[in-house]
């Protein structure tokens, strides 16, 4: 059994950043970020391995987040830079051993 727990959404105003953060209740394999606007499927959004910290960028996303983890931590963090309209979404952490764990999610509104 993984819990996973997400923070760090909110109100930003176009152009603007924030940072999310998972933590784990223990040690995961690759970790993944996702996200789901109203309306639309979820999507993935950025991954980053256990070992390495290689990583992989949807292409809405690249040059503008950062997906990082801390393992001493169990955390992962998505720093989101340039956040636009249509980056709105329900942001959630998720990781699979054996079976697909999910976070509750966190809510990111990009608006002026």
């Amino acid at each position: 059994q993984v819990q996973l727990v997400e923070s760090g959404g909110g109100l930003v105003q176009p152009g603007g950043s924030l940072r999310l953060s998972c933590t784990a209740s223990r040690f995961t394999l690759s970790m993944n970020w996702y996200r789901q606007a109203p309306g639309k499927e979820r999507e993935l959004v950025a991954t980053i391995a256990s070992i390495g910290g290689s990583t992989y960028y949807a292409d809405f996303v690249k040059g503008r987040f950062t997906i990082s983890r801390d393992n001493a931590k169990n955390t992962v963090y998505l720093q989101m830079n340039s956040l636009k309209p249509e980056d709105t979404a329900v942001y959630y952490c998720h990781t699979n051993i054996v079976r697909d764990y999910w976070g509750q999610g966190t809510q990111v509104t990009v608006s002026s």
